[in-house]
């Protein structure tokens, strides 16, 4: 059975990204954990009136979070009852992605599904400030990250991007191949290259990959760089009609370099597509 954890704050946009989830993996049997996290911001040096005040700050922030993860469980239930999903909410006043990392742990989690609303709904951003902190400090667990108004489409186009800098096994290609065999996907194999030739361990892991994904539907796109990444990346997706957008990360990655253009750390990686990010699996 899939584990998946859900995140929410009760927006439109979190519940897009559960509904998404249970429509990816309709024909699995899947246990969902609706996470919900909530602050209570209380000074260190409190008098007894004050602590009293955080403690009924914290009860009422408690049962407000309760309340909305029971609405959201009774509409995600009337929205599956057909799936063979369970579901299960969890509600925690600590921080989110400490809240994460623990929770993939302590229930064995195979997938963290976010909705990516940015900042102002500023068109450049992909994803707001919350999912880009669970990409940077999740190491473990795949994620994928749903952008805000994205109504379910069957991922038969799947971008992979990578640099050929590290090699892939097929455990660690494992939940893009999950997906790829439920859909019968293409994947767009793409790389952009910035010399005119692979080194030796990038063809190695190129021919590894290739030997991956033999059973599988694949091209391998070669893509000059003559702008930024994150622009080439979007080029791409538009052009080729994909569907869904899957990178590795690992350390110095292709997610590392894009996140790090100069633009991109002001305003964000913007795509319009759901995207897959699998760890490293040493």
């Amino acid at each position: 059975m899939k584990r998946i954890l859900v995140p929410t704050d009760f927006s439109n946009n979190a519940y897009g990204a559960l509904f998404y989830a249970t429509r990816l993996f309709q024909d699995q049997e899947c246990q969902f954990y609706i996470l919900n996290t909530f602050d209570v911001d209380t000074p260190v040096l409190t008098s007894r009136i004050n602590t009293a005040k955080g403690d009924l700050l914290y009860q009422e922030l408690s049962n407000e979070s309760q309340e909305k993860l029971t609405e959201t469980l009774h509409s995600i239930v009337r929205d599956t009852e057909d799936f063979k999903h369970t579901f299960e909410t969890i509600s925690v006043s600590k921080k989110l992605t400490d809240t994460i990392n623990k929770t993939i742990k302590s229930k064995n989690i195979d997938l963290v599904v976010m909705g990516t609303k940015g900042a102002s709904g500023a068109k450049e951003v992909l994803i707001g400030s919350n999912t880009v902190k669970v990409i940077n400090n999740i190491k473990d667990c795949t994620i994928l990250a749903v952008p805000d108004e994205f109504d379910f489409k069957k991922p038969t186009e799947i971008a992979f991007a990578t640099d050929f800098k590290c090699l892939y096994s097929i455990e660690s290609l494992k939940p893009l191949i999950e997906i790829v065999t439920a859909f019968s996907s293409n994947i767009r194999i793409m790389h952009i290259h910035e010399k005119e030739k692979l080194d030796e361990i990038q063809e190695h892991n190129l021919k590894s990959l290739k030997e991956n994904f033999k059973d599988y539907n694949y091209c391998i796109h070669w893509i000059p760089r003559f702008t930024q990444k994150a622009k080439l990346i979007n080029e791409f997706i538009d052009e080729m009609n994909v569907d869904m957008l899957c990178m590795s990360k690992y350390k110095h990655s292709l997610i590392e370099n894009i996140t790090h253009e100069p633009v991109i750390k002001k305003i964000g990686f913007h795509t319009t597509i759901p995207f897959l990010v699998i760890p490293e699996v040493s």
